[in-house]
């Protein structure tokens, strides 16, 4: 039976995290709060665990999931990123924005776009999460909570509890999160491309692709 864990949103307690990380080295699945959904997780690694995600969520393998990263440096480790993507990616970080970059060799072909080499990255400005992915030392594989079956994700942290602890391992519960995914922009070209726009600024994105 899944543990759900009830955790400060702000100053959350790191012995409840490490209950969370110790699931993920089993290469288990984790429900975290980000700044826009809350969102599935496993190891980087875990090809049973990214199965699962998929199985959850009711989508095709093939759709990619995103590397959840703690900060820039971690980031630049795992993708391809000249001087001009860096220097957007410093303004919009943290935040609510995927970013889809030139993966880097160290990331496993399976999460990868087999055709373009390509990979989702994104650093959640939310305190839970940064403080699961410190505690954790590396990053998540990771998808938005959602069901095609849905119209919008459920922020009640009750209502997913309830809906998918027989298929989950732990849920961090930190009270009600948001309705919107991320905005995903494609940093692949020489300029961003607007992939889809969600609860991220895109004004703020073309202010800095004007400029």
């Amino acid at each position: 039976m899944a543990r759900r864990i009830e955790i400060h949103p702000t100053h959350p307690q790191v012995r409840l995290l490490r209950a969370a990380v110790e699931v993920l080295r089993e290469d288990g699945v984790i429900v975290y709060p980000t700044d826009s959904t809350y969102a599935l997780g496993c190891r980087m690694g875990a090809k049973d665990g990214q199965a699962r995600i998929h199985a959850i969520r009711r989508d095709d393998v093939h759709h990619y999931l995103t590397l959840v990263c703690p900060d820039l440096s971690s980031l630049a480790t795992h993708a391809r990123v000249d001087n001009q993507a860096f220097r957007l990616l410093k303004s919009l970080t943290p935040g609510p924005y995927t970013f889809i970059l030139q993966a880097s060799r160290d990331i496993p072909k399976r999460i990868l776009d087999p055709k373009r080499k390509t990979i989702g990255l994104r650093i959640p400005d939310h305190p839970v999460a940064q403080a699961l992915l410190a505690e954790f030392g590396e990053p998540l594989l990771s998808a938005t909570l959602t069901d095609p079956r849905l119209e919008l994700p459920l922020p009640d942290p009750q209502d997913l509890f309830e809906r998918y602890a027989h298929a989950i391992d732990l849920m961090l519960d930190a009270g009600a999160c948001g309705l919107e995914a991320t905005t995903i922009l494609d940093l692949t070209g020489p300029r961003p491309v607007l992939v889809r726009e969600g609860c991220g600024d895109v004004s703020r994105v073309l202010d800095l692709d004007a400029g």
